[in-house]
C-alpha cells in the first residue's frame, strides 16, 4: 500500500458550455506573461523603455510556439504520420507536445525580427528574458502533469507519480515525476542567472548563455530518467545528444564573449533616455525659472528697503 504519491488529475480539460479549459493551454500561458513580467522589470532596470519587451514577445512567442511544435512532430512523427494516425492530431497543441530546443531557436529569430524592428541589440534583450524564460518552463511543465505525460521508470518514493491513465500504451502505476523535477529544476536556473547576474554584470548575451548552458546540464540526467518512447543514437536518447552540443555551444559562446565583450552594454535601447529626458529637463527648467523668480524677487525688495532708508536719512538730514 502507497503511503503516499502525487495525484494524477481526473482530466486535462474543463468544460465552461461550449469552451474547453485546458490545463496545459493555461500553464503555457501563464509561464508566457511570467517571462514578460520579470523580463520587462529587468529591462527596465537595465535602461530600456517600458513596455519594450512585451512589444518584441509579440513576435517570439508565436514563433517560439511554432518552433516548438515543429521539433516535436519532426522528432516525433511516427506519432501523427504513421499507419492508423491521423495527421491532423500535429496540429492539436493543446494535447501536449512542444519541444524547448524549437521553441528556443525559432522563438530567437521572432525575438530578432522585433528587435531589428526596434533598433534593439537581441542579446541584450535575451539577458533581460533569460530568468523568465527559465519560469515560464517550470510553470509550463506542470501542463505535462494535467496530461498525464512525460514521466519516469516506475519508483515507490513517496513522491511517485500516480498514473491512472491507460491509452496511448500508459499503464497505470507509480512512476518518477520527472516533470516535476524539471519544473524544480528550471526555478533553480532562474535563480542562479539572476544572482549571477548580479554579481557578475553579465551583458552581451552571457546571462542567456547561462542559462542554456543550466538547463542543459539538467535536461541531460532528467531525460535518462524518462521512459517514453524517443530516438536513440548510439543507444542515447536524441534529446540529450541535443543538450550536450547545445551546452558546449553556450559554454563556448560565454567563454568567447567574456573575451571580446567585458561588461554590460551602456545603452540597451537607443532613444530611451533621450525619451525620458525633456521630462525631466522641463522640470528642471521650471525649478530654475522659480528659483530665479524668488532671487530677484528678494533683491528687488531688498533695493526697496535700501531706497527707503536713504529716503528718511535725507529728510533727517
Amino acid at each position: 500500500m502507497e503511503l503516499a504519491y502525487i495525484p494524477s488529475p481526473s482530466r486535462g480539460v474543463i468544460h465552461l458550455g461550449p469552451i474547453p479549459l485546458r490545463g496545459y493551454a493555461f500553464c503555457i500561458i501563464i509561464g508566457v506573461f511570467v517571462a514578460v513580467w520579470l523580463g520587462n522589470k529587468r529591462w527596465i532596470a537595465r535602461g530600456g523603455r517600458v513596455g519594450t519587451v512585451a512589444d518584441i514577445a509579440v513576435w517570439a512567442v508565436p514563433f517560439g510556439l511554432l518552433g516548438g511544435r515543429l521539433y516535436h512532430v519532426i522528432t516525433d512523427y511516427e506519432l501523427y504520420f504513421s499507419e492508423g494516425r491521423d495527421w491532423v492530431d500535429a496540429f492539436k497543441i493543446w494535447e501536449g507536445g512542444l519541444g524547448i530546443w524549437g521553441a528556443i531557436a525559432l522563438g530567437a529569430v521572432g525575438a530578432w525580427i522585433g528587435c531589428r524592428r526596434r533598433g534593439i541589440p537581441l542579446p541584450a534583450w535575451a539577458d533581460a528574458l533569460a530568468p523568465g524564460i527559465a519560469l515560464a518552463q517550470a510553470i509550463g511543465r506542470w501542463g505535462n502533469w494535467f496530461n498525464q505525460e512525460l514521466y519516469g521508470k516506475p519508483t515507490d518514493l513517496p513522491w511517485a507519480l500516480h498514473i491512472t491513465s491507460s491509452t496511448d500504451g500508459r499503464v497505470p502505476g507509480y512512476y518518477h515525476p520527472t516533470f516535476l523535477y524539471e519544473s524544480l529544476w528550471c526555478v533553480g536556473v532562474a535563480l542562479l542567472v539572476i544572482w549571477a547576474d548580479r554579481r557578475f554584470t553579465l551583458g552581451h548575451g552571457r546571462a542567456f548563455a547561462l542559462y542554456v548552458a543550466a538547463y542543459c546540464t539538467g535536461r541531460g540526467w532528467i531525460e535518462y530518467m524518462r521512459i517514453d518512447d524517443a530516438h536513440h543514437i548510439l543507444g542515447v536518447r536524441l534529446n540529450v545528444w541535443t543538450a550536450i552540443i547545445v551546452f558546449v555551444l553556450a559554454v563556448t559562446y560565454f567563454v568567447l564573449s567574456a573575451k571580446k565583450r567585458p561588461g554590460r552594454e551602456e545603452v540597451v535601447e537607443p532613444g530611451a533616455d533621450a525619451a525620458d529626458g525633456p521630462g525631466e529637463a522641463e522640470e528642471g527648467e521650471k525649478a530654475d525659472g522659480v528659483e530665479k523668480a524668488e532671487t530677484a524677487s528678494d533683491e528687488a525688495e531688498a533695493d526697496s528697503r535700501e531706497v527707503t532708508d536713504e529716503a528718511g536719512s535725507a529728510k533727517k538730514t
